[in-house]
């Protein structure tokens, strides 16, 4: 499964509402579904952002179709080469909420892949504005969605497609979020396991294709998902899920990670990391949070 026919039955979804005239809690129902399931779909977007040639495309254009087609390059060649940096935007810091993250990981991994293109093509002696140019083919590649939804329901159409977007990536930057919150690796160190939150949970490993492996993810970033392992890496505990609901009420989220970050600075974190992390605690509010081994465990389940 490549996530295209998910991205593909989604927005055929959205737009029957406006081809079969139905309007009011059905097309906002029909809006949010959609959006929901092509969050979904960029799950495995990202599992292609790995590969090469045809499936690779197919990662871009399972993207594209929530109008992020310059995530590939940008996880690729940013968020794995800068993992838990301050160089890497998809790691949110200590303190940030996950409302304040979305746009600033979003906005972030852009211009990266923005950046990158204007350096790539400049050494090429080529100009900005190119097909080559990879940061603006990714952008054309949402046209013919938007394109669609315009044909179906005009402008309500263009905004029923935004808030898919905006619901779908969210989904993405969540994951982000859960992923490496708080972690902390000092640039120009290697990156290691203890620079991801893994999670094992049954549910978790099946309905997100074993995402929650980070560490060996980014260890071995071509495997393939049903061939990660558990590395024993620092673990959020419960699933996806649950951590997320917590999230999504900032107060509970910080509540729980300022207890596991302080059994990570204290277990994990290197001389330099636990400098940084102590500067920062101080900053955001974190500071004098005591490491309980006892409540606190990194588990390694089967």
């Amino acid at each position: 499964m490549t996530g295209m026919p998910v991205e593909v039955t989604s927005m055929i979804w959205g737009v029957i509402p406006f081809t079969s005239g139905i309007t009011g809690l059905d097309l906002i129902g029909a809006t949010l579904s959609t959006g929901i399931f092509a969050g979904i779909g960029i799950i495995y977007g990202h599992e292609l952002s790995h590969t090469k040639g045809f499936a690779f495309l197919i990662s871009r254009m399972t993207m594209a179709l929530s109008g992020s087609a310059h995530f590939c390059y940008a996880h690729v060649y940013n968020h794995h080469l800068e993992l838990a940096s301050e160089d890497d935007p998809a790691t949110a810091p200590r303190g940030r909420t996950i409302y304040g993250h979305y746009m600033l990981s979003h906005i972030g991994q852009s211009k990266f892949l923005f950046n990158m293109e204007k350096e790539r093509l400049a050494r090429m002696g080529k100009g900005f504005i190119s097909w080559e140019n990879r940061w603006i083919r990714g952008y054309l590649m949402s046209v013919p969605s938007v394109a669609l939804f315009f044909a179906a329901g005009g402008w309500i159409g263009v905004a029923a497609l935004a808030t898919v977007w905006v619901i779908s990536n969210f989904e993405l930057e969540a994951l982000n979020y859960l992923e490496h919150y708080g972690l902390i690796r000092v640039k120009d160190q290697p990156i290691d396991y203890r620079h991801n939150w893994d999670n094992n949970t049954l549910f978790t490993s099946w309905f997100f294709i074993e995402i929650g492996r980070q560490a060996d993810h980014h260890d071995r970033g071509e495997t393939h998902f049903w061939e990660l392992e558990n590395v024993g890496a620092p673990n959020t505990g419960w699933g996806y899920f649950t951590i997320f609901a917590l999230a999504l009420v900032p107060p509970l989220w910080h509540w729980y990670m300022r207890k596991r970050l302080a059994t990570w600075d204290e277990k994990f974190a290197t001389t330099e990391e636990k400098a940084v992390a102590a500067r920062i605690n101080k900053e955001v509010g974190y500071e004098g949070t005591r490491f309980d081994g006892d409540e606190l465990s990194f588990p390694v389940e089967g």
